[in-house]
């Protein structure tokens, strides 16, 4: 199956989207499903299968990930890659926010990632946080009420992707010595 929304969240607003997700039918197989022209977001193992005619499509291939495999499988292509997905299969499976943050952190990847699956408004905050920039919201919600899941909260405590640096050190405390916290490692 090819799916191709007509629009997405991406970078804080809602945009046109040009890309396909393909995900594999009954009777698929990675070797010999066929990916369609164009713009498209391939599962993982259709990657490491159909690797060297793919590879030949890029920029216009990107992959996406299930929550039980492994980022690293992408460590060779990332910088070359123009999208990676998440697959959120259902709203309560959180083994996606672990590999965005991972794909940013310890990969170093600098394109698009993408939520797939079961996006809803309530998650958008957190995936931004740990690196997520486009969301394929689901279709039987609205894509315009989800986008203000992104400015949910105006101040994050903890440190992340998106904020190097947890509240206590951001903000000037009133009765506190900077230069003595400094010489305390504070």
């Amino acid at each position: 199956m090819f799916e191709v929304r007509e629009e997405i969240i991406k970078n804080a607003a809602v945009v046109a989207n040009d890309w396909g997700v393909l995900r594999l039918d009954e009777g698929d197989t990675p070797e010999t499903v066929s990916v369609p022209a164009g713009k498209a977001i391939v599962p993982l193992s259709v990657w490491q299968a159909q690797r060297e005619t793919l590879a030949a499509r890029l920029p216009d291939v990107g992959v996406w990930l299930a929550g039980d495999e492994d980022p690293a499988a992408l460590a060779d292509v990332v910088d070359q890659l123009a999208v990676i997905g998440i697959d959120f299969p259902k709203f309560t499976d959180g083994r996606g926010y672990s590999i965005a943050f991972n794909l940013r952190t310890r990969l170093g990847y600098q394109g698009e990632l993408r939520a797939l699956g079961d996006v809803l408004r309530d998650q958008l905050f957190s995936m931004h946080r740990v690196g997520f920039d486009a969301y394929a919201t689901r279709p039987d919600r609205s894509i315009h009420d989800a986008l203000k899941g992104l400015s949910v909260f105006s101040e994050t405590y903890q440190a992340s992707w998106d904020q190097k640096s947890p509240l206590f050190r951001r903000h000037h405390r009133e009765g506190v010595n900077p230069d003595l916290d400094n010489a305390a490692g504070i």
